[in-house]
């Protein structure tokens, strides 16, 4: 699913909907890949959780900053406007997938491959000819309430949206918490393994998360809801205390 947000680092206002320069910079895309076998497909919840922590992962691999292989990329890409698109793969398609360069994360049932940034009409085409369609996926039974002293991704509770977007959501908004963290605060939730949690937060709660001064995903609005929907607050106990 494909997920474009004006997550930006740079802008005045790094929500905003209107055409800004960061639509005249090359545009790219960072692929994620999750593993749906047709008889173990992963839980819900994990795959969204895998997905936040599979961009992490590449945020703060030694190859995407500095002068690693993928740092320029990661920069370009940064540069112009966010975009993650989560496709699926199984069998043979998860194998080929699994060749080219990036990094696997695993969850408690959910394998997530996340790429370095590709152009928009650039895809390789092991990557390019797998499905976005077919990610709707189920809890097995609810999560278990999250762990309050960690950090949370929680999810607006009056949208309805596939897995595959509420992935790339998901994302976005591990990437907003981590762009607002301390160095000492990122060094920490890399050696921590990125623990993090995706709940769906209670409507009353959901009022206020988006009132506290969180770092908050606002959608561009080009597939499944409405320009400029809030689709996640990033809640991390370092930035809880600043907030």
């Amino acid at each position: 699913m494909t997920s474009d947000s004006t997550v930006s680092g740079g802008d005045v206002d790094p929500f905003r909907n209107e055409r800004t320069v960061r639509d005249e910079a090359p545009q790219f895309v960072l692929p994620l890949v999750v593993r749906i076998e047709r008889d173990a497909p992963p839980a819900r919840t994990d795959a969204l959780e895998t997905a936040a922590r599979a961009v992490l992962t590449i945020l703060s691999d030694e190859r995407a900053v500095g002068d690693g292989e993928w740092a320029q990329v990661m920069r370009d890409w940064q540069d112009a406007r966010i975009r993650k698109v989560v496709r699926r793969a199984r069998g043979a398609e998860w194998r080929r997938a699994e060749a080219l360069p990036g990094i696997t994360v695993t969850g408690k049932s959910a394998e997530v491959r996340v790429f370095p940034p590709v152009p928009l009409d650039g895809w390789p085409k092991d990557l390019s000819r797998l499905q976005v369609s077919g990610t709707d996926l189920d809890d097995p039974e609810p999560p278990a309430d999250a762990d309050p002293t960690a950090p949370v991704l929680w999810l607006n509770p009056d949208l309805d949206m596939s897995a595959g977007k509420t992935m790339a959501q998901t994302g976005h908004g591990a990437q907003l918490a981590w762009w607002e963290l301390s160095d000492e605060d990122r060094t920490a939730w890399r050696q921590a393994g990125f623990p993090v949690s995706v709940r769906t937060a209670a409507p009353a709660q959901w009022a206020e998360l988006t009132d506290s001064g969180l770092p908050l995903v606002k959608d561009a609005g080009f597939t499944e809801v409405a320009p400029g929907s809030a689709t996640v607050v990033a809640e991390h106990p370092a930035l809880r205390r600043r907030a």
